[in-house]
C-alpha cells in the first residue's frame, strides 16, 4: 500500500507504482499482480503460486521494493504485508414458517455444526437485523414508584454490561 498525500492517480502511478511493478516482475513465486492508483494512494496486490512459500515471496517483494531509492520525497514509505484471501465456497439461505428469532437461532446452530467440519475455516451469517431490546415505560406507573426516565435509563445501563471471562 502506498500513501502519497495530494498526488493524483497519475502522479502516484508514475512516481511509485510502475517502479514497484518493474522491480517485483522478476520475483520467483509470483503468479500475477494487479494495482489500483487513486487520489493520494495506491494498492498493489501480489498473488502467489499455490506451491510457493508465501513468507519467502513476501520477503523477496519487500527487498525488491526497499531497493527502490527514487520514490517521490513526499510519499510515505510503502507498507508491505501478507493478506489472506478467502474464496467463498458455498452460499445458502434458510427460510421457514417461523419467527425471525427461531430462524436466527437455527442459523447459529448450523454455523456451529459447519465450523466443526475439518476444512471449513470461516462462516458468515448475514441478513438478520441486530438484536435490539426495546423498553416501554408507563408514565403513571413511574409516578406511582417515584421514578423518572434518568433513573430507569441508569438502571438499564448499569445492568447491561458486557463482561469477558477467562
Amino acid at each position: 500500500q502506498l500513501v502519497y498525500p495530494g498526488a493524483s492517480p497519475e502522479e502516484i502511478e508514475e512516481g511509485a507504482v510502475l517502479k514497484i511493478e518493474e522491480n517485483i516482475r522478476g520475483v520467483d513465486g509470483i503468479e500475477r499482480f494487479t494495482s489500483a492508483s487513486l487520489e493520494s494512494s495506491a494498492t498493489i496486490s501480489v498473488e502467489v503460486f499455490r506451491n510457493s512459500d508465501v513468507d519467502e515471496v513476501l520477503q523477496d517483494v519487500k527487498n525488491a521494493v526497499n531497493s527502490i531509492n527514487s520514490f517521490p520525497a513526499d510519499m510515505e514509505s510503502p507498507v508491505i504485508f501478507k493478506a489472506r484471501q478467502f474464496d467463498m465456497g458455498i452460499s445458502f439461505s434458510l427460510s421457514g414458517d417461523v419467527d425471525l428469532r427461531t430462524l436466527k437461532r437455527t442459523a447459529e446452530q448450523v454455523e456451529d455444526d459447519l465450523i466443526a467440519i475439518d476444512g471449513i475455516s470461516q462462516i458468515e451469517i448475514s441478513g438478520y437485523p441486530e438484536q435490539e431490546i426495546v423498553v416501554y415505560l408507563d408514565e403513571e406507573t413511574m409516578r406511582n414508584y417515584k421514578l423518572n426516565f434518568d433513573v430507569v435509563a441508569n438502571a438499564i445501563r448499569n445492568s447491561n454490561m458486557e463482561i469477558t471471562s477467562g
